[in-house]
């Protein structure tokens, strides 16, 4: 038996928001965990038979779900699919016992109502479920999905704008090359080639980097799987060996995660070990693949914290256990940022090292004001000074600086 339309919803449907919203002024914070389902065989109800839940239904056959629709009248196409066996079409008003065996429920009929005590009976039952167009009466989500199976890219704005999320769709399918998905599963018939001839899974990885960041892919995806062959053996021999390791100093930036270049949001991703300064924001952090190991070597002024000797030795010790390190630096490594010495004690040690260049806080933030550091008719020169001297042993057991003050009168 159905609600009347304006039925009020059962209590429990309290509990049924799939998300906080804290809305305050402008910021809204929604909080999902994006997942994928293997619904391969399982049975996924859909209560509603309209052209929404025909689109729904075309999702869920990619996923080779095993689809039950429950309405009263249905789209011709959906009576179609089911003459097909493609799925099991109930032409009757939706009951409870329709749940029952459920992996996951779709409410997409036109009434709110309906939708939203179909939600609530699912929620009772603990099967997670999507109302179409209701955010807080959906446990999940839909998102736009870009499929290069088995690649599959999902874009979601949380419910909060779906034009947005197709938009942002719509622009990374221009990105994406068409055999990505046939890229993916050659990849995956590597592997086992792999596993026999590079004993290390570290080395493993940075092979399929190399396969995926290298000219490689480029020659799959134009077609030219052999050379993508002959390419892969050849990295495979140059990589069992195992590359030693290598440190990269990392500019930062002066806190604005998007003033980070191309090339430092690449060492990130690829850093096996991060050792950055206590000033580097969680954001910027936050780019590095998951599985790096982060380290706090932040120094503070006057203050406790990691000395000049120990970093360099960490830098050294990870370097040489065969890590890609990055040494992760606010603002710029040059620019006071002590990197000159660092690099001096990766070459007595004989470590590879690279520099990427990041934005000065002082350049970043005269941008950030509107002050141009230099200027054809106004300022011809730019100087940058330091508030401290050399450390020395005192400086560094928390007595300050000591070294020479700079020359003031003839700066001024």
């Amino acid at each position: 038996m159905l609600p009347a339309a304006s039925a009020p919803i059962s209590g429990s449907r309290r509990k049924l928001p799939s998300a906080r919203l804290f809305v305050t002024g402008l910021v809204l914070r929604v909080n999902y965990l994006p997942l994928f389902f293997d619904l391969r065989g399982q049975k996924v109800l859909v209560v509603g038979a309209g052209a929404v839940a025909l689109r729904k239904v075309q999702l869920l056959e990619r996923a080779q779900a095993a689809i039950t629709v429950v309405a009263s009248q249905a789209a011709p196409e959906l009576v179609e699919r089911a003459a097909g066996g493609a799925l099991e079409l109930r032409l009757r008003e939706f009951a409870s016992d329709d749940l029952e065996g459920a992996r996951l429920v779709i409410a997409a009929t036109s009434r709110r109502a309906v939708n939203r005590w179909v939600a609530s009976l699912a929620e009772a039952r603990g099967i997670p479920v999507n109302v179409v167009d209701d955010l807080g009466a959906s446990r999940v989500i839909v998102p736009a999905i870009i499929d290069r199976d088995p690649v599959i890219v999902a874009v979601s704005s949380a419910g909060t704008s779906p034009v947005l999320a197709r938009r942002l769709r719509e622009r990374l399918e221009a990105l994406i090359p068409r055999r990505i998905g046939l890229w993916a599963v050659w990849l995956a018939g590597m592997r086992a080639a792999a596993r026999r001839r590079i004993p290390s899974a570290d080395a493993r990885r940075r092979y399929f980097e190399m396969l995926v960041d290298g000219p490689a892919e480029r020659r799959f995806v134009d077609g030219d799987e052999r050379g993508a062959r002959r390419i892969a053996q050849r990295l495979m021999g140059s990589v069992s060996a195992g590359p030693p390791g290598q440190v990269t100093l990392v500019g930062a930036g002066p806190g604005d995660p998007e003033l980070l270049t191309l090339k430092a949001l690449r060492a990130l991703q690829d850093a096996d070990v991060i050792l950055h300064d206590r000033l580097v924001p969680a954001a910027v952090l936050d780019y590095a693949r998951r599985e790096a190991e982060r380290v706090c070597v932040g120094k503070a002024a006057g203050g406790a914290g990691t000395s000049q000797e120990a970093i360099n030795d960490l830098l050294i010790a990870h370097a040489r256990r065969g890590r890609r390190v990055v040494r992760l630096k606010g603002g710029d490594p040059f620019i006071f940022g002590r990197g000159g010495e660092e690099l001096e004690a990766l070459a007595s040690a004989g470590i590879a090292f690279s520099v990427v260049p990041g934005i000065s806080a002082a350049n970043g933030c005269a941008a950030y004001a509107g002050i141009p550091l230099t200027h054809r008719d106004h300022a011809h020169r730019v100087t940058f000074v330091t508030g401290h001297g050399e450390e020395t042993g005192t400086e560094a057991a928390g007595a300050g600086p000591a070294g020479a003050e700079p020359d003031w009168a003839s700066l001024a």
